[in-house]
């Protein structure tokens, strides 16, 4: 293994526990892909690896041992494993359990690796390998590259293959999923404890909006919950069948439940011309988006969604505003969501980070990306 003496700047990093590599901390390209024992002042600091992708050039990790790496992993998992009410989880999410570039979620029988970086994807048979020792009960496993390459995006790469679509259980309620088709799965898991939110206590007997909906998942399981009526507004085509397929599975009739392809960015002034309103508004973007007018960043224009969907919200309705911009601190968010509220007074009553499964590198701020606020206005 290549030895590499660090910089103080890489070295205090590690120290602090922040795992990522940065290149701003290894001028001049010191570092050549692959693994590495990262040494500052004669001493070993860590073991790492080097590899570019969207976040940095590589990780410093725990250990290169992947069997007790997904066994501590799977042992931390053990109530999610066990409850049958909830049949998709994150069995394994990078840095937060030890060796970053890689996540492993569970659906049902099935297990799906994201790859981030080329260097990791050598290591895949390895990974592999190790994995059916510590879960032999997994039947068939699919892969998602995620770094730039000529690779398939999508792939079965071992055991059993699983239906084009099937279903899982999240709180009980049914979702439809598909593991082959594009990076998408139907589903985003990290956002279970904010459905489960809606299912208990946030929907019931209300009108509900939910914009930037993919699948609709926020609205089946507000619908699940007991809400009056749903509307789902997203801009891609496939939504719609996607959505409807999610209030099928759970035997739900569509007539108080809408679905709207349209820009999002102008569903408000639609609703308001048609003297739509709602009792709770979710609002979960992407980190960055581009229309024919307009280019969203949700650091820099997250407070006109705010502002916009009051218009159009009840008097003392709830507003559920969420990001996953990993470099947007909480508070600065927060203070993005103030500025949409202009003067209209408001009380944050709920706030959701990643949920257990999706364990995170606590050293370091970034790896917790999901900020949720549930906002009652005055």
């Amino acid at each position: 293994m290549t030895k590499l003496t660090i910089n103080k700047y890489a070295a205090k990093k590690i120290v602090q526990g922040i795992a990522v590599l940065d290149a701003r901390d290894f001028p001049g390209n010191t570092y050549s892909e692959g693994f590495a024992e990262l040494y500052f002042d004669h001493q070993l600091l860590s073991q790492a690896y080097f590899s570019r992708q969207n976040k940095g050039i590589g990780w410093a990790v725990k250990s290169i041992d992947f069997i007790q790496l997904l066994t501590d992993a799977k042992n931390k998992r053990q109530s999610y494993a066990q409850d049958t009410a909830t049949t998709a989880y994150r069995v394994f999410n990078q840095d937060g359990d030890g060796f970053g570039g890689m996540s492993i979620d569970i659906y049902e029988d099935y297990a799906l690796f994201s790859w981030y970086n080329a260097f990791i994807y050598t290591l895949k048979n390895e990974i592999l390998t190790a994995f059916q020792i510590v879960f032999p009960e997994i039947l068939g496993a699919y892969e998602k590259v995620r770094f730039e390459s000529k690779l398939p995006i999508s792939s079965h790469i071992y055991g059993k293959m699983a239906p084009e679509k099937f279903i899982i259980l999240e709180n009980g309620v049914k979702y439809q999923v598909f593991l082959n088709d594009g990076l998408m799965t139907g589903i985003f898991l990290d956002q279970h404890e904010v459905r489960g939110t809606l299912l208990e206590h946030l929907a019931a007997g209300k009108d509900i909006l939910n914009l930037f909906s993919y699948t609709a998942a926020f609205s089946v399981a507000a619908a699940m919950g007991g809400a009056k009526s749903t509307t789902s507004v997203d801009l891609a085509k496939r939504s719609r069948e996607l959505s409807e397929a999610h209030f099928k599975v759970n035997g739900l009739a569509l007539d108080a439940h809408k679905f709207h392809i349209m820009d999002v960015f102008e569903y408000a002034k639609y609703a308001a011309r048609k003297k739509l309103s709602f009792d709770l508004i979710v609002i979960d973007p992407p980190s960055f988006a581009r229309n024919k007018k307009m280019t969203f960043s949700v650091a820099k224009d997250y407070h006109q969604l705010i502002a916009d969907a009051l218009p159009i919200l009840n008097r003392h309705g709830k507003i559920i505003a969420s990001t996953n911009h990993a470099r947007l601190s909480r508070a600065d968010f927060l203070d993005e969501l103030k500025k949409g509220f202009g003067t209209q007074k408001f009380d944050v009553i709920e706030t959701f980070d990643l949920a257990a499964d999706f364990a995170n590198n606590l050293s370091d701020p970034e790896c917790d990306y999901l900020k949720v606020f549930v906002l009652e206005v005055k």
